[in-house]
């Protein structure tokens, strides 16, 4: 659920009290793990962790005017939420985490770089901590720069194609019919007289299959 809140004190501040501890400590845990150059701040209504554009200047693809997403925690309405954007769109970096999860014997409950629970002793703190500790800023907008963006651009550029074939495909004219010559009563009478043969050549066959029979 997104928040109107402006800070992440104030985004906590209006969590319920279960929540607000939970949360707190995933918290602790990135921000003692987190590289230098990465910042705490609010995005899309959540506490998040982002490279800045001081250290990088283009900022998010999606919203040049935000930051680069590094991290990020969310209280949703029936779960919790940590977002690892470290272990998104990298095969490496994901299976070691996957790998380093299944040894705790904890359940993982997560998507591309999201990872749900209900109650913090679902989570492996230690492991989401070496995760983000592992990564730094340097090494993340490389890791997003190869992977991620050239990524989202593929996609865009299939996006586009396919959208491109579709107007074509609307766009082209449609098959005129072919047209008649119109009916003089010359041709109306050639045509009655084709017509008319067709239709006594069956009967004419059977009347001689009838002689045939009778004799």
């Amino acid at each position: 659920m997104q928040s109107k809140a402006t800070t992440v004190d104030q985004y906590m501040a209006e969590l319920p009290e279960d929540r607000r501890a939970a949360l707190s400590a995933v918290r602790d845990t990135i921000r003692a793990n987190i590289d230098k150059d990465v910042e705490e701040c609010m995005g899309y209504g959540m506490p998040g962790y982002a490279i800045p554009h001081r250290v990088y200047p283009p900022g998010y693809h999606c919203d040049p005017s935000m930051g680069l997403p590094f991290a990020g925690f969310a209280s949703q309405k029936n779960y919790m939420s940590v977002y690892l954007m470290t272990v998104y769109g990298e095969g490496s970096e994901e299976n070691w985490f996957r790998e380093k999860w299944a040894k705790t014997g904890k359940k993982l409950d997560m998507g591309k770089c999201c990872i749900r629970f209900k109650k913090l002793e679902d989570l492996a703190l230690d492991v989401i901590g070496e995760a983000i500790r592992r990564v730094s800023a340097k090494d993340f907008i490389a890791h997003y720069e190869k992977s991620i963006l050239s990524m989202n651009k593929s996609a865009s550029a299939k996006r586009a194609a396919k959208g491109t074939a579709k107007k074509a495909t609307v766009a082209r004219p449609a098959t005129k019919p072919a047209k008649r010559k119109p009916t003089t009563p010359k041709t109306a009478k050639r045509v009655a007289k084709k017509t008319a043969k067709r239709v006594a050549r069956p009967a004419a066959k059977k009347k001689v299959a009838r002689r045939a029979r009778s004799r």
